[in-house]
């Protein structure tokens, strides 16, 4: 017996996919459940992500370490995405696989009542199973992304072409009928074999089969008709969570951000980032920051670059010839960390202009930023879906069909677009939703109650 079950605690172990991406839902879950009493959670991570890991988590939570076991082209020491090179994300999957014995290990020590498990460990439910532990697999997308592409009946032999991706799968609710080309192609990675592994689709079915239950970042409000479909066609328990609104953020902005983003009148900047691990092509990057300077208005533009890439000398090479003298003043492009949540919340910035990760749909939101979408790839194209066409809460970058091309015009346009909603009335004005869907994501108690209701669920299913 183990020591939770003799306090009559729920044990839980938590065990995210190695990327930041996934790693900080995870994250945010368990600091989310580990706020109740009688829940304790063990953190799976490797051993280079620990630190980083560590400043996230709530101090209650046990982190336990494992280090990857050598895989030939994964450099010694890389255990995330972050420190790959497209050349060896892939890798990791094939080492992450080398790990069923040392797993297998840990959770025959550690006895939980449940496993949280990703997309990369489809060989999960059954070792839990033999042991008497029930698995949960966590999908850290949002619903409408299962919904569209990874259902049963996106399994044909061969896999389904770009034509097909264009088009939802039958019975699909919502208001999308077809994607851009662009879009589709980058779907075709889902089901794509590397190295000899099974493809992401086909890591899925068997997560899906598998699991015991599973659990969406989501909640009825906000993807309803989804996560129907998704119940309907998966055949499996389907817990929610709600959309886990990080805690607000503390401490105050860094003295120089502060002081220049206080020259300028309330909601009147423009904030653009996309994250740690989505970067934008060169081209992208010049008609991005030109797009920006189109607009008129001032603007923050953070542009990070792949690992071992220095980024200021990239951000020389890159930015259009005189940008930087031109924008002087008014213009200000960086690399590298920022205190993004401040920056957003400060009275000045007024306009987000992201890739859709829902991380930043939320900061977005709760900060009455209005939200411009360049999604870049995987489920940030169908965020951006849900945000623009469902909730009518921001605008899409318009794109090019076959290559999702997109000019300064653009840019600008959809920024514009966005600043001048204030015409419109009803279900079509970006303000009134915008108003709406922050007072969902700020109203703590129904936010809790998501939480609570999944614990308890957690519970009968343990007995």
């Amino acid at each position: 017996m183990s020591m939770a079950e003799k306090n009559g605690d729920l044990q839980l172990v938590m065990f995210p996919f190695l990327a930041f991406g996934h790693i900080s839902p995870f994250v945010q879950l368990s600091n989310k459940l580990s706020s109740y009493p009688g829940v304790k959670i063990s953190f799976l991570t490797a051993a280079a992500n620990v630190r980083r890991v560590e400043s996230m988590l709530n101090p209650t939570t046990e982190i336990i370490s494992f280090t990857l076991p050598p895989v030939a082209g994964l450099p010694p020491g890389v255990e995330s995405t972050s420190d790959t090179s497209p050349a060896t994300v892939e890798l990791l999957k094939v080492a992450l696989d080398l790990m069923q014995p040392q797993i297998m290990t840990l959770l025959k020590n550690l006895k939980p009542h449940f496993v949280f498990f990703d997309f990369a460990q489809p060989w999960l439910p059954p070792m839990a199973s033999d042991l008497g532990i029930k698995t949960i697999f966590f999908s850290v997308f949002m619903t409408i992304s299962t919904a569209y592409l990874t259902v049963p009946s996106r399994l044909t032999t061969p896999p389904p072409t770009v034509e097909q991706l264009k088009k939802p799968p039958p019975g699909f609710p919502g208001t999308i009928t077809a994607l851009k080309t662009f879009e589709a192609r980058d779907f075709e990675y889902v089901f794509k074999s590397f190295h000899g592994t099974p493809s992401v689709f086909d890591r899925l079915m068997k997560c899906f089969n598998g699991c015991d239950a599973i659990l969406i970042k989501s909640c009825r409000e906000m993807e309803g008709p989804y996560i129907d479909y998704v119940t309907q066609h998966l055949g499996k328990q389907i817990l929610l969570v709600g959309p886990v609104v990080p805690e607000p953020h503390s401490g105050e902005l860094e003295e120089k951000w502060a002081s220049w983003l206080n020259q300028f009148p309330p909601k009147s900047v423009i904030f653009s980032s996309f994250g740690s691990e989505t970067f934008l092509t060169d081209d992208q990057i010049k008609e991005l920051a030109l797009g920006l300077e189109l607009t008129g208005l001032p603007f923050f533009l953070v542009l990070n670059f792949p690992a071992n890439v220095e980024g200021s000398a990239e951000l020389k090479r890159t930015l259009p010839e005189g940008f930087v003298e031109r924008v002087k003043g008014k213009g200000v492009v960086h690399s590298g960390w920022v205190q993004q949540r401040h920056i957003l919340a400060h009275d000045s910035v007024g306009c987000y202009v992201c890739h859709a990760g829902f991380s930043s749909v939320v900061e977005g939101l709760v900060n009455d930023c209005r939200l411009v979408m360049l999604p870049l790839k995987g489920d940030q194209l169908m965020n951006s879906k849900l945000v623009a066409l469902d909730w009518r809460v921001g605008v899409e970058v318009n794109r090019r069909d076959e290559d999702g091309y997109f000019g300064k015009e653009d840019v600008s346009e959809g920024v514009k677009r966005v600043m001048a909603d204030d015409e419109n009335e009803g279900e079509y004005s970006i303000t009134e939703n915008h108003k709406k869907w922050k007072e969902f994501l700020q109203d703590d108690e129904r936010q809790s109650t998501y939480v609570r209701d999944l614990v308890d669920k957690m519970k009968a299913l343990s007995q």
